[in-house]
């Protein structure tokens, strides 16, 4: 068969292939292309899930009469014009291909006038190559693009669509994902001309907050931890949601890079490791962040749809949102007017400022002004021999009158032998005390192993392990770190390699297949946490045998040393499993209960 030329509006449908997957992937372009256009307002229309009807117009700067029939244009773009604006990229769409394959499959009707101009133009494209000359219409600053009948020419096409319903859950994630990124945009939707969505612009914190709430429900702000840190030229922003607040699915992750919605397998990796340590197994972290950093650094172009995102650094971005996110979590612990979690499963807007301290009744003192070494007594013997010492941090007894009232607050008896029941100053605080001690005793595993270092064993016989070229590259290349963790590994060939010591906690672990996946993991990611993860997972069984039991009697003072103790605690607000380790009834739920005030 001889070598021929593809018919023009053939290789638009082809790049239509590759672009415009389903009548989401056509409002994500159109959205994206108003807000390069500088709208700071976007009306959405949608009829049938988006098969019938797509109609994006905004109040942006507008097209230029002579440029409306290169708009349909394959590769013309007003976003770049030299490889240096390539590859320093700012714009969310660059390639010049979304609006000509859109056309190729759809009836488009594209509208717009320019400031300054005495009234608007428009073109229209029904699938054919010709692009008819702008007409003159009425229409204010800004641009209107209507994308009709999706894929009526390409029915081959059309048939893969699902059902109305299924397509607008698809839309909705793209509104989703645009209304998180850019808060500062007023947005109105309307799907068969009724309101859907009508969310106002902000720019503060605050009015991101509300931002957020509105497009992912109060209980995910109400969990929401803010975070900005910047660091070696990278910042990242936004919110976490609480451990307590995990999802059974990943669909409430939203991570944008320079503004732009990502699914990056690097960033998700750093994410899922920082909350390794908090996150009962098979859930999912919750988190809207943003990370920024230098456009000539981070390459968009490495995925037709522009989801994908390539990194020059790839190893700094990951160590960077990892340290920065498990220190966020760290930091969570018992504060003054927060709570991971209430009765009802929600809490007090950890995103918020603490509430102010409590004044504490003198009455709740009485039977509880022990001695600072009687208090050091009572915790030693309820840590029993060996895990956790008593707390250093001197405990003076509270002293008569008012005081201020610690975040737990202060202990009033325990139910069943499991549950330590406490007043603070919103009201009822019911602490798991096996869960409570299980964290605080593995923290302070964690951090004397990490003070006295890694012990390591030399094998009796030393380990022979086969693996690929590559992988025994890596090795050879990482041999001082590996050394760092308590492994000495040699090369023996080109595809082998000898382990002759190992972390004397790990002296019965399948060494073999640990290796082999910390390898993996660095030739992947950049990097490897498994070895730690491995040794913290030991750590935390030790801690679960070392902790308090159900049914364990202890006195007020003891259930009120270990408060304090959580309220120094990192992580604290969950046990090593990611369960809770304390809840929050506040007076209004306690209230709500008994009918109080109706």
């Amino acid at each position: 068969m001889r070598i021929h030329p593809l018919d023009p509006q053939l290789i638009n449908q082809i790049a239509a292939g590759e672009v415009v997957e389903r009548p989401a992937s056509v409002l994500k372009e159109l959205l994206e292309n108003s807000l390069d256009a500088g709208a700071n307002k976007i009306e959405i229309d949608i009829e049938e899930g988006g098969k019938r009807l797509i109609r994006v117009r905004d109040n942006g700067q507008g097209i230029h009469r002579e440029d409306l029939a290169l708009a349909l244009s394959r590769h013309a773009t007003s976003k770049i014009a030299s490889l240096d604006d390539l590859e320093n990229v700012a714009s969310l769409g660059f390639r010049g291909e979304a609006l000509p394959s859109i056309a190729s499959v759809s009836r488009l009707l594209l509208q717009s006038r320019m400031a300054g101009e005495d009234s608007g133009w428009q073109v229209q494209g029904d699938g054919r190559e010709q692009t008819p000359a702008p007409e003159p219409v009425a229409h204010p600053q800004g641009t209107t693009i209507e994308v009709r009948d999706l894929f009526f020419n390409v029915p081959a096409r059309r048939k893969f669509l699902r059902t109305e319903n299924t397509e607008h859950k698809h839309l909705e994630g793209v509104f989703q994902r645009i209304a998180l990124s850019r808060p500062d945009v007023e947005l109105v939707v309307r799907r068969k001309r009724k309101a859907l969505h009508h969310l106002r612009a902000g720019q503060s914190d605050a009015e991101r907050l509300v931002r957020v709430k509105a497009v992912l429900g109060e209980a995910f702000a109400e969990q929401a931890i803010g975070l900005d840190h910047a660091a070696a030229g990278l910042r990242l922003s936004g919110w976490i949601a609480q451990p307590a607040f995990s999802r059974s699915q990943p669909d409430l992750q939203f991570f944008f890079v320079n503004g732009r919605a990502v699914r990056d397998k690097l960033l998700g990796h750093a994410v899922r490791q920082a909350y390794q340590d908090v996150l009962y197994h098979g859930r999912y972290p919750a988190f809207v962040l943003y990370l920024e950093l230098d456009p000539a650094s981070v390459d968009v172009n490495a995925h037709p749809a522009k989801h994908e995102v390539r990194f020059r650094e790839s190893r700094l971005v990951h160590d960077f949102l990892f340290r920065t996110i498990h220190q966020v979590l760290a930091d969570v612990r018992p504060q003054a007017g927060t709570a991971p979690a209430t009765a009802a499963g929600s809490a007090a807007s950890p995103a918020g400022p603490p509430g102010d301290a409590y004044r504490w009744p003198a009455a709740r003192q009485q039977g509880m002004e022990l001695r600072v070494s009687e208090q050091l007594g009572h915790y030693q013997r309820l840590h029993g021999n060996a895990l956790v010492q008593p707390i250093e941090a001197p405990m003076e007894a509270e002293p008569a009158g008012h005081v201020d009232a610690p975040p737990l607050g202060f202990a009033l008896a325990q139910l069943k032998g499991v549950y330590i029941l406490a007043e603070n100053a919103q009201g009822l605080v019911l602490v798991d005390m096996h869960a409570a001690h299980e964290r605080i005793s593995y923290e302070h595993l964690k951090r004397s192993y990490g003070e006295q270092g890694i012990r390591s064993q030399p094998l009796l016989v030393p380990l022979g392990l086969a693996v690929s070229e590559a992988e025994a590259d890596e090795a050879e290349e990482r041999r001082d770190w590996f050394a760092a963790l308590g492994f000495e590994i040699d090369r023996q060939g080109p595809e082998q390699l000898l382990v002759r010591q190992v972390p004397a906690l790990l002296s019965d672990a399948d060494i073999a297949a640990l290796v082999r996946d910390v390898l993996a993991d660095c030739r992947t990611h950049g990097r490897s946490r498994r070895i730690e993860e491995t040794i913290n997972d030991l750590l935390s069984t030790m801690a679960c045998h070392g902790s308090v039991r159900a049914n364990r009697q202890l006195s007020v003072t003891e259930m009120n040393a270990l408060l304090r103790d959580m309220e120094r605690t990192e992580r604290s607000g969950q046990c090593n499993h990611g369960r809770p380790t304390w809840v929050q009834v506040d007076m209004r739920e306690l209230d709500s209960l008994f009918m109080r005030g109706r």
